[in-house]
């Protein structure tokens, strides 16, 4: 059997580092001086399990919820005499200046500090500490770290490590005494978002070996300095940096010096910001003095019509790679085709032959799936866009490369959980990715992976469009079953949307749906944990609002199923109802909406759940409720539902005797009498809107004298069952033992003959069944309901 996409099993080293970081206690750490983490005395670790362990730990920080960081986790690898740091990679604000310190006696060779905001200029000293090793090192982002924290000098202190650094650095204290004096190995520098009042030129002017220089998003006011590397610049990358042809020019003609310049990214965000032109006399000089070439990025300029060939001269055949027969005119100059180019938010990707193996932009599902994966680390504003127009190809066309999709949505979410665009197209990209036509080929863990950074989503934006898109998502998966390994988190979500006293419509009306699907068909346990969540009180809550409203939608009765679902065989739930006024608002709904259906069933069932419970039976014996119940015996809402529902109350009310009777009207004779008389009117063949899990409450009601309608009851229910749906109910009844008890009631004098009738050819029935189990289905095996 093929595997389905995204089937690939973690690694054991994965496993390892996973399962060793969620238990260090336990695994390779004690609990030291002040509750500190500290590693064992016996741990040594080299940089392969380290490097692992500080980027996996960076990871689960920010994708796993359940995952608790740990305060002095950075300590750890504070002795290289244990443990060795090589490379390492931090993002986000969770990252703060005693993280870096404590590593600052590690010989790091890569460094990677992505929107590290919380960073400081006292980050700029722990660089330092590494200025002997570090080869490739990445400040993307970190806009604070060259500003001084509340005015406080450059400093690194040892004393300083267990200090509070809540509040961001100070934007307004620039720190003028840093420079990269002494980091002599260091080749791959990215200073992206470098802030305005930084003076790139001095600051990098210490650096004389670099090959690979990001200034994305930094404001250059000349490019000459670039030439202290015109003999070893591989890689330059100028995003959204304010171009003219003067400065294009001088960038090429500086790259051209350096014989191994294979890379040159000269893109902008948008067209509609930039007064640049590409024409054709530049993008020829970039082609022609750049020999070494193999990755060129110029999206989001505006391209002069010249570039491009008519489309009546254009080569005949299927698209090609082969220079000589591009569209684009200066690329017919290329020795090779690129390896990469980017043309994202150009004229330029709408042509027939584009000479490059990888292209970024909109005009198929290739070029878009390329730009995401080219921008969503670095440009998330582009990022969003692609996977905007992904979600247009899922939605309209269809995805030919699923797993890829997927799994590049899935990194981007992972990657910018605090970026509301990000997640606003992303959450919708997924729905429509999950939906059914592609769910056959995706595997269990794809699937789980999407959950996660749905759920994830859900955490971080209470906002509309997320909350919506992210609810819709999680109603492509089989629920409960594949929810059920995010149960308690998923249903804390779904709790959390709901509290809102008016919350959006649509999204109440999914959140409400998605409730009552997850406590359908689970085990108790999960529904009493649920409950103690303030799911009843929750539900209670929407009907009351839905009340005041006097409104009957799909929310109301959707909030009274789940009701019916969480309660079954939940005595605690139960009591919960009850002590949340739900005997109120149930007296309330019936009179509101008096002719509602499906509403009344839902309601029916759920006090069929309350009425098992024994000790819980008494607050039903009042002459109100008896007299609601009794006279819905007579409806025929939905079939026989509603009054199949009443009498199953009212059956386990007289199951508790005359004794417990005390009041004088509606008199008890005269209540069952209404019941006989409702049993015998239903249709023993009825189709039913209800799923039986157990028949445990019914048979209970069996073997007795004190009440002979009740037992006619339970075994009008059980003849029903079986009946009409053999191939569930009858191993159901055999296995939970109700062949003996149905036995018994043969044996007892109190019973009825017409009960003990029924008794029979249930145990027929069921006989049948063992014998012939595939010729006993006189009906369809469904069951669209659900019981409680």
């Amino acid at each position: 059997m093929a595997a389905k996409a995204g089937d690939n099993p973690d690694s054991l080293m994965t496993l390892a580092t996973v399962f060793c970081l969620r238990n260090l206690r336990k695994t390779m750490c004690y609990q030291g001086f002040r509750n500190k983490l500290c590693l064992r005395s016996d741990i040594f670790l080299p940089s392969e399990i380290c490097d692992k362990l500080v980027n996996t730990y960076m990871e689960l920080v920010h994708t796993d919820s359940n995952f608790e960081p740990e305060e002095s986790f950075f300590q750890l690898f504070s002795d290289p005499r244990s443990t060795r740091l090589t490379r390492v990679q931090l993002r986000e604000d969770f990252v703060r200046d005693r993280d870096l310190e404590a590593i600052r006696k590690q010989d790091l060779i890569e460094l990677h500090l992505t929107y590290c905001n919380s960073l400081s200029s006292r980050s700029l000293k722990t660089l330092t500490c590494f200025r002997e090793t570090l080869v490739s090192l990445c400040l993307f982002g970190c806009t604070h770290i060259f500003y001084r924290k509340g005015g406080a000098p450059l400093a690194c202190n040892e004393d300083t490590e267990d200090e509070e650094e809540e509040s961001p650095a100070s934007r307004q204290m620039l720190e003028t005494d840093f420079n990269f004096q002494g980091f002599n190995r260091l080749r791959l520098l990215n200073l992206g978002g470098l802030p305005d009042e930084v003076d790139a030129e001095t600051l990098l002017k210490p650096l004389k070996s670099l090959t690979s220089l990001d200034l994305s998003n930094v404001q250059l006011l000349g490019t000459a300095f670039l030439t202290q590397w015109k003999d070893r610049l591989a890689s330059l990358v100028l995003y959204n940096v304010d171009l003219s042809e003067e400065l294009v020019n001088t960038v090429v003609e500086i790259v051209n010096l350096s014989y191994e310049t294979e890379h040159l990214d000269i893109s902008r965000e948008s067209r509609r910001t930039s007064k640049f032109k590409m024409t054709r006399k530049i993008l020829t000089a970039i082609v022609q003095r750049l020999v070494n070439l193999v990755s060129l990025d110029i999206s989001g300029h505006v391209m002069l019509d010249n570039c491009t060939v008519p489309h009546f001269e254009e080569a005949m055949g299927r698209p090609s790679i082969e220079p000589c027969k591009s569209s684009i005119y200066p690329f017919q100059e290329l020795k090779r085709p690129l390896q990469f180019l980017g043309l994202y938010d150009t004229t330029l990707c709408n042509v027939t032959h584009i000479p490059a193996y990888k292209v970024t932009g909109s005009k198929n599902e290739d070029q878009v799936l390329n730009a995401i994966e080219a921008y969503t680390e670095f440009r998330p504003e582009l990022a969003h866009r692609a996977i905007n127009q992904l979600f247009d190809i899922a939605r309209i066309q269809h995805c030919s490369q699923l797993l890829r999709a997927l799994q590049l949505v899935i990194a981007a979410l992972k990657c910018h959980k605090y970026d509301k665009s990000v997640q606003v197209t992303g959450s919708a990209a997924l729905f429509y990715l999950t939906n059914t036509e592609y769910r056959s080929d995706q595997s269990v863990r794809l699937r789980r992976e999407v959950i996660q950074v749905v759920l994830n989503g859900m955490e971080q934006y209470q906002e509309v469009t997320v909350q919506r898109n992210c609810c819709l998502t999680l109603c492509n998966f089989s629920i409960p079953e594949e929810l059920e390994f995010q149960y308690s988190r998923v249903n804390q979500l779904l709790l959390k949307i709901l509290e809102p006293a008016r919350q959006d419509e649509s999204i109440q009306r999914i959140a409400v749906h998605l409730c009552n699907a997850l406590v359908c068909q689970v085990d108790n346990h999960h529904k009493e944990a649920v409950g103690k969540m303030g799911f009843v009180k929750t539900m209670l809550n929407l009907i009351q609002k839905k009340l005041q409203d006097r409104m009957c939608d799909q929310v109301m009765e959707f909030s009274w199923s789940a009701l019916w679902n969480i309660t079954d065989e939940t005595p605690d739930n139960c009591q919960m109802f009850l002590n949340c006024r739900g005997m109120s608002l149930f007296l309330e709904c019936l009179q509101e909406f008096p002719d509602k259906q499906e509403l009344h069933r839902n309601m029916l069932g759920l006090l069929g759940n309350v009425a098992e419970v024994k000790v819980l039976r008494p607050q039903l014996l009042t002459p109100q409720f008896i007299s609601v119940f009794s006279n819905l015996l007579d409806s025929k809402a939905d079939g026989i539902e509603v009054s199949y529902n009443a009498c199953g109350v009212l059956s386990h009310i007289m199951f508790d005797g005359p004794d417990v009777w005390s009041m004088e009207e509606p008199r008890r004779d005269t209540v069952m009498d209404k019941m006989w008389d409702a049993i015998q009117s239903w249709d023993v063949s009825s189709r039913r809107n209800i799923n039986y899990r157990s028949f445990e409450p019914i048979l209970r009601l069996l073997p007795q004298s004190i009440s002979p309608v009740s037992q006619h009851w339970a075994t009008w229910a059980l003849y029903n069952l079986v009946s009409v749906y053999p191939l569930k109910y009858c191993p159901l009844l055999i296995k939970e033992g109700g062949i003996s008890l149905l036995e018994k009631v043969l044996e007892l004098e109190s019973s009825q003959p017409e009960t003990k009738d029924m008794a029979s050819k249930v145990m027929e029935q069921c006989e049948n069944f063992k014998e012939h189990p595939m010729e006993t289905n006189h009906g369809q095996e469904v069951n669209y309901g659900q019981r409680g």
